[in-house]
């Protein structure tokens, strides 16, 4: 049976399936949720058994469980392991949602629910596609399925999981639906993402907060030395001033950047969007260079001193500030955490204390597009939406796509569906129904010709 047709008879079932996940609040970062995620992985492990896994099983982590199932097909054959998560973001503030968050609805062509996009129903894409190549008997390789329910907060015991669990977890390449497109008439696969950098800094001065007036002048300022000293992290021309910084930064291909080039971008309704009146960037780059291939330095947050109403004439004795890296794949986080910490101490001036603490991070990726697996991708995206999809790297961090290449050494396809309009983790999340059909019928085709 062709596919678009199996879709539509089997459509009113997809839905229901995707709903009884949609209605258990699988709320990660939330404690009192701990038996939904139970409930939600033991849910999807009955799914993946009705789609044609030969097992499938709840296990446990440190944290919430995970839910491992396969499908066999030979010894010789290939074998693509298909990652997603089962936990969702919370859903406040409820009085913005125009329906009840989880209990979704259809309307405008659209599912309405926290998880509808992220990442439940580009899961569901994932296992409708599977069933479909199942039950007609068009599996040419191994299939394994990984989902995780902590993704939404930093996958924490994935990691030691993956290293536990490696023969288990073996495969020739993941498969994640998991990331967004560029437009619903301008299909894209993403090829790289950023890695992270995370810090705190504090910066002491006196013993205590002083009057202004009394010391003004003769005893230096937190707040003031503090903005100096990262004033100094970028240059004029939009560069990272700390020493060896770039030293494992790769030039984007040419054939990459001419790529990036012929995406359409109308700069003048992205500063619209934004409210601003101009960018700025590293020279040389472009836009969508800048935000995606290149690295970047910005202040998540600054605060000290007397920040209430009226006034209070101050110096304070403390300064903070939260500062992060986005990184380009092989630039290792860590390695960057220490160049940081260093740097910063290497310039702060002596009539100051300085502390720098690292928080958290991860790596950046890149997936070649001469992979097999990312040209049968590329062939299920021209047959979905009748283009090829343009390739494209991404500014935002998955940090677990790396550690799987890290720990199992095995490269990512990140086919994803989302698009900007489905609000993930914002209210009123919703996922396209014509993108969750071409989903399917786009994940149909990877398997057919990987």
């Amino acid at each position: 049976m062709e596919v678009k047709r199996y879709i539509q008879e089997n459509e009113a079932r997809f839905m229901d399936e995707l709903f009884s996940l949609i209605r258990i609040p699988s709320i990660s970062a939330l404690p009192q949720h701990k038996d939904d995620m139970l409930a939600c992985a033991e849910r999807w492990k009955q799914l993946l058994l009705e789609a044609g896994a030969d097992e499938a099983m709840v296990m446990p982590s440190q944290g919430n469980p995970l839910v491992f199932a396969q499908k066999h097909v030979s010894d010789n054959a290939p074998t693509v392991l298909i990652y997603a998560h089962y936990d969702v973001m919370p859903a406040e503030p409820l009085e913005l949602w125009k329906s009840q968050p989880f209990e979704p609805e259809i309307r405008d062509g659209r599912i309405w629910a926290r998880g509808a996009d992220d990442d439940k129903g580009q899961a569901m894409i994932q296992a409708k596609a599977f069933e479909y190549v199942v039950k007609h008997n068009l599996l040419k390789h191994n299939v394994k399925f990984i989902f995780e329910g902590e993704e939404e907060i930093g996958s924490p015991s994935l990691n030691a999981f993956i290293k536990e669990h490696k023969e288990l977890l073996k495969a020739d390449i993941i498969l994640v639906s998991d990331t967004s497109m560029l437009g619903a008439e301008l299909p894209s696969l993403t090829t790289g993402l950023r890695g992270l950098a995370y810090w705190e800094i504090e910066v002491t001065g006196p013993n205590r907060d002083l009057h202004s007036g009394h010391f003004g002048g003769a005893v230096a300022n937190p707040i003031n030395t503090l903005c100096s000293m990262i004033a100094q992290i970028i240059d004029e021309n939009g560069r990272i001033t700390i020493p060896h910084f770039y030293d494992k930064v790769e030039e984007v291909p040419a054939a990459e950047r001419e790529m990036i080039a012929q995406i359409p971008f109308d700069e003048k309704k992205y500063m619209e969007a934004i409210g601003v009146k101009q960018l700025k960037g590293e020279k040389g780059y472009s836009t969508l260079e800048r935000n995606s291939c290149r690295p970047s330095f910005d202040v998540c947050g600054i605060w000290g001193g007397y920040t209430g109403e009226g006034s209070k004439t101050v110096l304070p004795s403390k300064a903070y500030a939260k500062v992060s890296c986005r990184l380009v794949p092989h630039q290792d986080h860590e390695t960057i955490s220490q160049l940081f910490v260093d740097y910063i101490n290497e310039i702060a001036p002596d009539y100051v204390q300085v502390k720098v603490t690292p928080m958290h991070g991860g790596e950046g990726y890149v997936c070649p597009i001469t992979l097999p697996a990312y040209q049968a991708a590329e062939k299920g995206f021209t047959k979905a939406f009748g283009k090829k999809p343009l390739a494209v790297r991404r500014g935002g961090s998955i940090p677990i796509i790396s550690d799987f290449e890290r720990i199992l050494g095995i490269k990512t396809v990140l086919m994803g569906f989302g698009l900007e309009a489905d609000a993930i983790h914002s209210p009123n999340e919703s996922f396209s129904l014509d993108m969750f059909r071409k989903g399917i019928e786009a994940v149909v085709e990877f398997h057919l010709n990987y």
